[in-house]
């Protein structure tokens, strides 16, 4: 568990970094823009790689990831549904559309439709810790960039209606690639009977 949350701590820290402007202007005077994104790469690298490892480390290891209620069948259907907006907001934040537009910002919105949607769908504390740290996050993120009117990376830019196709159905094929295969491939967990099994 103290891995888990060792991770947790320092990928949130560092990207606290973008919600102080002050600081960051600071840290980019003081060592160069450069320097700045390649540090910042790096500690989010590491905290993510310790993410991965502690909550692998204790969905593995017997006694480690107590199960702390039994979420019901209708929690992991409602948890497949939410996914599909969660795989669409994910591509719309790298496509200028309308939808990007209308979600102003898609990436944090994925961010907590797909935390909620895992919330609901397991009830063990690795899992609390890991999507309930995320959820809590994108909310502060958000309401951090709007207090702050920052406009993301795609800045004010927005596209024609054919962007719009493009998100929705680049975000169902990611939805039926991690249904079918993805989730078991990356994650170790299949979703369906008949698809990749490791």
């Amino acid at each position: 568990m103290l891995l888990l949350i060792v991770g947790l701590v320092v990928f949130f820290a560092v990207h606290l970094l973008p919600t102080m402007p002050d600081l960051r202007r600071g840290l980019v005077a003081r060592y160069g823009e450069g320097a700045f994104k390649t540090a910042f790469s790096a500690v989010s690298l590491v905290g993510f790689a310790l993410i991965v490892l502690g909550y692998h480390k204790m969905q593995v290891m017997p006694g480690k990831n107590p199960v702390l209620w039994d979420p019901p069948e209708w929690s992991r259907q409602a948890a497949y549904v939410l996914m599909i907006p969660a795989m669409i907001l994910l591509v719309a934040a790298f496509v200028p559309s309308r939808i990007r537009t209308a979600a102003k910002h898609p990436m944090l919105a994925a961010i907590k439709v797909w935390a909620l949607a895992h919330l609901l769908a397991n009830g063990d504390l690795a899992s609390l810790l890991l999507f309930g740290g995320f959820l809590a996050f994108a909310v502060y993120d958000r309401i951090s960039v709007k207090r702050r009117a920052a406009l993301g990376p795609l800045g004010e830019r927005t596209g024609p209606a054919r962007n719009d196709a493009i998100v929705v159905v680049a975000g169902l094929a990611l939805y039926a690639f991690m249904l079918l295969w993805g989730h078991g491939l990356l994650i170790g967990v299949p979703l369906l009977s008949f698809g990749f099994a490791p």
